[in-house]
C-alpha cells in the first residue's frame, strides 16, 4: 500500500478572497465617513491687544533691547536683571500687558530660547513671538 505524501504548501486562495472582500468593504464605506476640518489661526485674523505689548528685540547672545508697542525695535542694550525687573513692574501695573519677543532670521535660535527661559523662570506671563505676515 502506498502512503500519501504530506503537502508542505499553504493554500493562500481563501486568504486572498477574505482580503478582497475587506478591501471592497473599506472602499465602499470610506466615502461615507465624515471628514473633519481644522481651522488654523492666521496672522491677519489675530485680534489686536488692548494694551500695546512690551517688545524684547533679540540682537544676539545676551544682547537685548526693550521697547513698547509693535514698532519698538531700537533702544539701548539692556541687562537680564534690568529686563526682568522692568517686565515684572509693567505686568504688575497692568496684568493684561503681554510680552513679545522679536528677532531677525540671522539670530541663533538658542538666543531666543534663552530669553524665553529667562522669562519663564521669572514667572512673566503672556509671552509671544513677533511674526511677519507673508505676502
Amino acid at each position: 500500500m502506498r502512503q500519501r505524501r504530506l503537502m508542505n504548501q499553504i493554500n493562500v486562495v481563501p486568504y486572498i478572497d477574505v482580503m478582497l472582500v475587506l478591501l471592497v468593504i473599506f472602499m465602499v464605506t470610506a466615502p461615507m465617513l465624515p471628514t473633519g476640518t481644522v481651522d488654523l489661526p492666521s496672522v491677519a485674523k489675530a485680534s489686536l491687544p488692548k494694551v500695546p505689548p512690551m517688545v524684547i528685540t533679540v540682537k544676539g547672545e545676551d544682547r537685548w533691547t526693550l521697547g513698547e508697542g509693535a514698532a519698538a525695535t531700537g533702544g539701548p542694550l539692556i541687562e537680564s536683571d534690568d529686563l526682568v525687573a522692568r517686565l515684572q513692574a509693567a505686568q504688575e501695573a497692568n496684568p493684561d500687558r503681554g510680552v513679545v519677543i522679536s528677532a531677525s532670521k540671522n539670530v541663533r535660535y538658542e538666543a531666543v530660547m534663552k530669553v524665553m527661559d529667562l522669562l519663564q523662570r521669572n514667572q512673566i506671563n503672556k509671552v509671544g513671538l513677533l511674526v511677519q505676515s507673508g505676502q
